[in-house]
């Protein structure tokens, strides 16, 4: 069996060195343009170029996103930041665009290309048209059963690479396709600006009565239309590793350095577990379960894999995200006194107990002993986003741990 590769999202440099040090395999991230996460804080060329450095030094790929579907006036720009990229020597290139795709091929022919999920690949004659175009690697379709993606397997070349999402948001139009989004706001989701308006809540309006809006009932507590669960397919690595799944790829490239961390080496062990023993894998279960909760996510589905999904992929009493646990930096450095070196996200004080999470699967329960400002000054909590901060703890973290705490404790 080949073990596949895990691959995940970053939405900035600082998430990209916590998903190498997590267990990515490989990382996906967008430039400033032409990638369809126009929101996310995404990657500047000299940013871009010290995390392809970063990760490759860790023996990590980097594959990067240009999956916009174009209009002619994106297209000047778009060869433009092909040469760039070009001079990056990223890994690969995820497209959608056909048009982009021959740009690529023709500017960039050493760099691999990755036709994206957009480009709602749902058969096996599309891989193999996509495969004598050039391409080494094809993003199925999240409609896909896994049947599906196993006889795709079997009637493609064996040199070209099947990528499947495994875990994170599923959208509720066909991989992408949704107007709502640009209908509502003028926002076009296929240039990366979706506000995601099938999350927000929704009544009926009947003709003549203007104004008396009417919940749109389920059951007796309501229901968000369009809502879909989060897909996790912790439970099914044999089921995908069978079918010939050459990529599991994470979804999320506007999540937390936190969350990252969490699904990085929740989905590395359980992987490499699998593939030490499918007994151990099973004995493990209930940690990667367990893990798995601690990110911030809306229920859980294993989305279309099984079958046609039915109603239990729509959440019905309530549209909030649950998270268990809050961010509170990542460790850049210990300084000469042992003390970590964090730019905090969250507020937190002197006396708390917060938990060091480690790369290896480990959590170690810490208290906040002391906190230092940039001037060296003690002090008591840090209510400021984004500041510098030195933090004495009860126990030495090392670099690139994720520092965080319960929410239940904050409450």
């Amino acid at each position: 069996m080949k073990k596949p590769e895990l691959l995940i999202p970053a939405s900035s440099l600082e998430v990209l060195k916590t998903a190498v040090m997590f267990g990515a395999d490989a990382v996906y991230i967008g430039g400033d343009a032409f990638g369809l996460r126009a929101k996310a804080k995404n990657f500047s060329k000299e940013e871009m170029k010290e995390g392809i450095a970063f990760a490759h030094e860790h023996g990590v790929h980097v594959h990067v996103t240009v999956n916009i579907l174009a209009h002619n006036y994106d297209l000047d720009g778009v060869e433009t930041y092909l040469h760039e990229l070009k001079e990056l020597k990223p890994d690969a290139l995820i497209i959608a665009d056909p048009g982009i795709f021959m740009k690529a091929r023709r500017i960039c022919p050493e760099i691999d290309i990755h036709v994206s999920t957009q480009a709602n690949n749902t058969n096996y004659e599309t891989y193999n048209f996509w495969h004598d175009l050039g391409a080494k690697r094809v993003v199925a379709a999240r409609e896909l059963s896994m049947a599906e993606i196993k006889e795709i397997k079997q009637r493609i070349p064996k040199d070209l690479e099947m990528e499947s999402f495994i875990h994170g948001a599923m959208c509720i139009s066909y991989s992408g396709r949704c107007l709502l989004s640009n209908y509502f706001t003028g926002r076009d989701a296929n240039h990366g600006a979706c506000t995601h308006p099938c999350r927000w809540k929704y009544a009926v309006v009947e003709e003549k009565r203007p104004g008396e809006y009417l919940p749109v009932y389920e059951n007796e507590r309501g229901t968000y239309i369009f809502n879909s669960k989060d897909l996790c397919m912790i439970e099914h690595i044999p089921e995908l590793v069978d079918a010939g799944v050459d990529s599991c790829k994470i979804e999320g490239r506007m999540k937390t350095a936190l969350y990252v961390a969490t699904v990085a080496r929740t989905y590395r062990k359980a992987i490499d577990d699998y593939f030490e023993s499918e007994e151990k894998y099973r004995q493990n279960m209930p940690w990667y379960l367990d893990q798995i909760s601690k990110c911030t996510y809306r229920q859980f589905t294993t989305g279309f894999y099984f079958g046609k999904p039915s109603d239990e992929m729509q959440i019905y009493d309530n549209n909030t995200y649950v998270s268990e646990y809050i961010y509170l930096g990542i460790v850049y450095d210990i300084d000469e006194r042992g003390f970590a070196k964090i730019e905090q996200r969250n507020k937190f004080s002197v006396g708390d107990e917060i938990e060091i999470m480690k790369p290896d699967g480990t959590d170690v329960k810490v208290t906040v002993k002391g906190m230092y400002n940039e001037e060296g000054t003690a002090v008591e909590s840090c209510p400021h986003s984004k500041e510098i901060i030195y933090l004495d703890l009860s126990e030495q973290p090392s670099r690139y741990d994720i520092l965080r705490v319960s929410a239940e404790a904050e409450e």
